[in-house]
């Protein structure tokens, strides 16, 4: 079975006080929208393949891609909070807040490679995600405004300069005498930094638009009248000029389907515009790839419209938990899921890890509709598990021992 990632933002990232069970002072929608991500995530991994078609595969495919992106955005999100949420910490508070997000960034590389060991085939984000936070730090004292224009401009013009550097990756061989020098390829035995950057799944320089969308959102105050619609409405917005500008462009650039068809072999070229069973490019990028919006197609059309989709689930999500309390208790697992998902991460691939290499498990490969029940017992298994332990203990498993290692940055003057 061939897993498309839709990877989960670790809640370790979150500060000590936003680790805590629900509180009045804790951004329950956020953990909502979290766990809705981290449901999504388990769906591309090991549901059906979304060519079952139907509700189940309109589900599917809504939600793989796009999941990873809004676990990108919230990862942006967290970021804030620890840095200080609506103000960014001052003085020392503040150093010792960048300290613990250079700390987290390290032990999520060295976690995200130790996963990537076990061949699971299954993307894994978290080393992308450590260098992603080193990135977007040196911005987190910026205002919501900037940080919007910063992740706009990258949105526009990151998407072009990684095609041209996978192109000159294509073309040459500097890439190769990069990776036989450096240390982190050596020691993960990957591509190391050309990888995080440029070749991987989830090349920074496509997805530091999301994190600092998050980034953006976090600044502003939620609690306004009018701000969450006004977030949908952005979002909305965004996903019609992401989707629909994808799906009109081509339609009126001559010969943009055929070349994508005759390039990924795979799907038919008319869904690029929303869906990844377009399949990817073989044997060479073509020009016209920029056209399209496909959930991983590093794209600057599927930037804009995933992070739309993003934006409108954190808004639904926080106005669910503010004003409907009856489908808040209801969602309650979900949340739980959400404030534990580092731990629902790892276990997730963990297992998987355990089906598929040692006990190999035939149902956990299908692909076909009887993958389904696989994928409902991976849900299951995680709300309950979220919700008992949530009960009892402030952090999950994993987000303690995050928390424990980033404990020497208190010590920082």
């Amino acid at each position: 079975m061939t897993h498309k990632t839709t990877p989960a933002v670790p809640q370790a990232v979150l500060p000590e006080s936003a680790s805590c069970a629900p509180t009045a002072g804790r951004l329950v929608g956020i953990d909502l929208a979290r766990g809705l991500a981290v449901l999504g995530m388990y769906s591309a991994h090991v549901g059906p393949d979304v060519a079952v078609g139907g509700p189940v595969g309109f589900l599917l495919e809504s939600a793989r891609g796009r999941s990873s992106a809004l676990f990108a955005v919230l990862a942006g999100f967290s970021l804030v909070i620890i840095t200080g949420r609506p103000q960014p910490r001052p003085g020392r508070a503040g150093r010792q807040a960048a300290a613990r997000i250079v700390i987290r960034a390290v032990v999520l590389m060295a976690l995200g490679y130790a996963l990537t060991a076990l061949d699971t085939q299954v993307d894994v984000i978290l080393s992308f995600y450590g260098l992603l936070f080193l990135a977007v730090l040196p911005l987190y004292r910026s205002r919501a405004a900037t940080l919007a224009l910063i992740a706009a401009a990258g949105a526009l013009a990151l998407p072009q300069l990684l095609y041209a550097a996978r192109k000159s990756i294509e073309d040459g061989d500097w890439s190769g005498a990069i990776i036989a020098h450096d240390p982190l390829a050596w020691i993960s035995g990957t591509d190391g930094i050309v990888e995080l950057l440029f070749t991987g799944a989830y090349p920074v320089l496509t997805w530091a638009p999301f994190v600092i969308a998050g980034m953006a959102v976090a600044r502003l105050d939620l609690t306004r009248p009018g701000i969450r619609s006004r977030l949908a409405r952005i979002g909305g917005a965004l996903a019609v000029l992401g989707y629909g500008g994808s799906w009109l462009a081509l339609r009126l650039v001559p010969h943009a389907l055929t070349t994508i068809a005759a390039a990924t072999n795979s799907g038919p070229a008319s869904s690029a515009w929303w869906s990844d069973t377009v399949g990817e490019p073989e044997g060479g990028t073509p020009l016209a790839w920029l056209l399209v919006a496909a959930p991983h197609s590093q794209t600057t059309f599927s930037v804009l419209g995933n992070t739309g989709v993003a934006l409108m689930v954190v808004a639904g999500c926080l106005t669910v938990a503010d004003r409907m309390p009856r489908i808040s208790r209801l969602a309650a697992p979900v949340s739980a899921v959400g404030m534990t998902a580092l731990t629902a991460y790892v276990a997730h691939i963990v297992a998987l890890w355990l089906l598929t290499e040692v006990w190999s498990v035939p149902a956990v490969e299908d692909e076909s509709m009887s993958a389904l029940p696989v994928l409902l017992a991976f849900i299951a298994a995680a709300l309950l598990t979220a919700s008992v332990w949530t009960r009892h203990f402030r952090r999950g498993p994993l987000e303690h021992l995050l928390h424990t290692v980033t404990l020497p940055a208190r010590r920082l003057k």
